[in-house]
Parts: structure tokens; sequence; C-alpha cells
């Protein structure tokens, strides 16, 4: 596990302005959803578990201490949690952008890497979970 989270953290954006590369992390999200394929994924729902990390500068914060100056996790996983309980949709892949888009409308966010698991998806064999992740940068960022 240790070297698949490292691998994941080489692959994160570098900041363009050279600033440091700071990374807030909120782990194991429980969340429930209607989201699938399958007539009784949208009717029985399931759960799914966010794993959020995004990019940030923490030097201001740190300096201010001042809650204003950095990201509200409180605010950001009431947000995430809201859009993974809204309307459905298919695929993991749709929202796990979604809930990447809601990370990256805060200014203070540079990059998010989401993780979405789905551990009871409807598979026809013994496993543990499947899970999607994506990396995405805010618009305008090399």
């Amino acid at each position: 596990m240790a070297d698949r989270q490292t691998a994941a953290r080489d692959e994160a954006p570098a900041q363009p302005n050279g600033g440091p590369l700071d990374e807030l992390s909120v782990t194991g999200i429980e969340c429930f959803g209607y989201h699938g394929v399958f007539e009784h994924e949208r009717r029985e729902g399931q759960p799914f578990v966010i794993d959020l990390t995004l990019g940030v500068d923490s030097r201001t914060a740190a300096g201010s201490d001042d809650l204003r100056d950095t990201v509200d996790y409180g605010s950001l996983v009431a947000a995430v949690k809201s859009a993974v309980e809204r309307d459905p949709v298919d695929l993991i892949e749709t929202l796990a952008q979604r809930i990447c888009d809601v990370c990256l409308s805060s200014d203070r966010v540079d990059w998010a890497r989401i993780t979405v698991h789905k551990p009871d998806a409807p598979i026809d064999a013994t496993f543990t979970d499947v899970a999607l992740t994506i990396t995405r940068q805010r618009r305008g960022q090399a």
C-alpha cells in the first residue's frame, strides 16, 4: 500500500509558481448514494467511500493561524457528501469528476486527487474494493 501511495504522490502536479507542494488529505469519507448502471443500484443505493488529497499552499495559514487562510475541510467534506448524495450517475468516473469539481471550486486548491471506493460493487466474485482515482489541476495551470 505504501508503494502505491508514494507512486500516487509522485504523480501529483507540481505547483506552477514554484511554491511548496503541500497536501491536505481527508480519507474514508463515508457516503451513501444511488449510483450505478443497474436498476437495483439506483433503487437500493450503496455505500461509497471517498478519499481526498488536495494540493494547497499552507504557508499563509501557518503564519496567520486563521481558518480564513486555508481550506475549511469541514465545509468541504459536507459539500463532497452532498455531491455524492444528490442525483445519481451511472459511472464512478462521473462521480469522481463531480467531487473533483467541488474541490477545485475553492481558490485555495491548486489540484485534487480523488479516490472513489465502491466496496459493494455488483461483481460476482469475492473482492475487497473497487476504486477509481483521478487527479485534476485547476484550469489555466501548467
